[in-house]
């Protein structure tokens, strides 16, 4: 019989829709305490997945119950990071509106401020559509998704110099030299002498995200093969779940994806010392995500 719930040092993986969750008592005992939700709700697909979507009005209105109960679960300097695929218009190379709508109502339906929009761009995806892309060749490809970032407050819990990154070759050729051109741009940006000139322990990203998810064999992949369990078709790739842990929250604070899949963010969030709590609603999905935690998981 499959448990409800599984847990580790950190945190417990639920198998739940998150409307029943957040109905249960261990739901609303979490109602002000949530750090950051990070999630990636199924997408407003044309064609029905395995991991379930809602289309047209029905999805906009399941977005918008979705950002009301959510919102709940937030502290008040806490935020919510919500990734929406794109899609496109039943059989014409047309892109839908419908994502955007549905980040749009998400956002209004409960008043949260959008700090930021982020792009996550996947090099290694496929060519899809294949009809517009491969076929008839009158579209590319399409690699991007957007990822919001919204909050109750204009100011959340954020600090950027937990996600610094190397500093490229001119930059440290920069850093080196005294004889920096100060001055006045073409752009009327005034550059001081000194402005380019400290290390900071590295630069400060910008607001598009490369990664891909091209491993073909990890823990989480072993044990779905070795337990003849479906692999998510959508499992999201690590470091985007990374970097918002790292910008947006404090060891020991508590992350929640209530639309978990292989539980990609509550696997992160153990590693880097945050508790979490995730939400599944799917059997077979829940049931492969113990894989992530495979030294604790695997069968005798």
């Amino acid at each position: 019989m499959t448990e409800s719930y599984y847990s580790t040092e950190y945190g417990k993986m639920h198998l739940s829709s998150i409307e029943k969750f957040y109905e249960s008592e261990e739901g609303q005992a979490l109602k002000g305490k949530i750090n950051l939700i990070f999630t990636s709700p199924p997408f407003p697909l044309k064609r029905k997945k395995s991991y379930g979507n809602f289309n047209g009005i029905d999805y906009l209105t399941w977005m918008k119950y979705v950002s009301t109960i959510l919102s709940e679960f937030l502290t008040e300097d806490g935020s919510i990071v919500i990734e929406m695929g794109n899609a496109w218009e039943c059989g014409q190379p047309t892109f839908s509106t419908l994502p955007i709508e549905a980040l749009l109502e998400f956002k209004r339906s409960s008043n949260l401020y959008l700090c930021q929009e982020f792009i996550h761009h996947n090099p290694s995806r496929l060519p899809t559509p294949i009809e517009w892309v491969n076929k008839r060749r009158i579209r590319v490809k399409d690699s991007f998704t957007r990822i919001w970032w919204l909050s109750k407050c204009t100011n959340p819990k954020a600090n950027n110099r937990k996600i610094l990154v190397p500093y490229s070759k001119s930059m440290k050729k920069l850093l080196s030299t005294t004889n920096y051109n100060s001055g006045l741009r073409p752009s009327e940006h005034v550059i001081g002498s000194s402005s380019f000139n400290n290390d900071n322990g590295g630069a400060i990203p910008s607001n598009v995200l490369i990664a891909s998810n091209t491993s073909a064999k990890d823990l989480y992949l072993d044990y779905c093969k070795s337990y003849n369990l479906p692999i998510h078709p959508a499992r999201m790739a690590k470091e985007i779940p990374e970097f918002f842990i790292r910008f947006l929250t404090e060891k020991n604070d508590l992350v929640l994806d209530p639309f978990s899949g292989s539980n990609t963010t509550g696997f992160v969030a153990e590693q880097l010392g945050r508790n979490w709590v995730s939400i599944e609603e799917n059997t077979s999905y829940f049931e492969g995500s113990k894989g992530r935690f495979s030294n604790i998981f695997m069968a005798e």
